[in-house]
């Protein structure tokens, strides 16, 4: 049974996340939380006694959900061939259910980088189960030797971009109509797959 303290303290970060989201880290005022959560600001205060707390609490919640999916994702994977389909495809769908997500981490990653390892070794990626997979493709003279830090790199800057970077895309490239744009997103996982296979396999029959 969860109790009066646990339920307040979760409606103070499901209000905290919808504020966040819409007004960021810097322009969401504490009143503005209490408010959503329909709590007094001397309470929200006594739960979280500054904004900067809450926001960690909240970045926490939803960011161990993706450290937790890339994990899973990592250690399920049986080939390179099997890693990249599945790395690609979860992450891009899980942004597009999320795509606040990358301002979040943005925002982190210039005001608290520390806390982004710390979720990252909490929630157990097996970073060495990742370079394995990569050296057994080489070994197997399926792939081309590659650094694992640049290939994972790679995958990730071409699933993340396009959402950080909506506003250029959509508003430059696709005169700001929304539906191209998320024709374009629907779009993204067989091209970034398709692309990454291609750079990496010696033999197109092996993708």
């Amino acid at each position: 049974m969860v109790s009066v303290a646990e339920n307040t303290e979760q409606k103070i970060i499901d209000a905290a996340c919808k504020v966040f989201i819409l007004k960021g880290m810097d322009g969401a005022r504490m009143q503005e939380i209490a408010d959503e959560a329909g709590i007094n600001k001397a309470l929200l205060h006594y739960y979280f006694r500054s904004k900067n707390k809450l926001f960690d609490r909240v970045f926490v919640e939803i960011f161990s959900g993706i450290t937790t999916l890339l994990g899973d994702v990592v250690s399920s994977s049986a080939d390179i061939v099997e890693l990249i389909d599945n790395m690609v495809h979860n992450y891009i769908h899980l942004i597009s259910e999320r795509p606040f997500v990358p301002d979040f981490v943005l925002h982190e990653l210039n005001r608290n980088p520390q806390l982004i390892v710390e979720q990252i070794q909490i929630n157990g990626i097996d970073f060495s189960k990742f370079q394995q997979l990569i050296i057994n493709g080489v070994a197997q003279n399926k792939i081309r030797p590659i650094n694992p830090v640049h290939l994972v790199v790679n995958i990730l800057s071409m699933c993340i971009f396009p959402f950080v970077a909506k506003p250029i895309i959509m508003g430059f490239m696709l005169n700001g109509d929304e539906a191209k744009y998320q024709h374009f997103i629907d779009e993204r996982t067989e091209h970034v797959t398709t692309f990454i296979k291609n750079s990496l396999f010696i033999n197109p029959a092996e993708k």
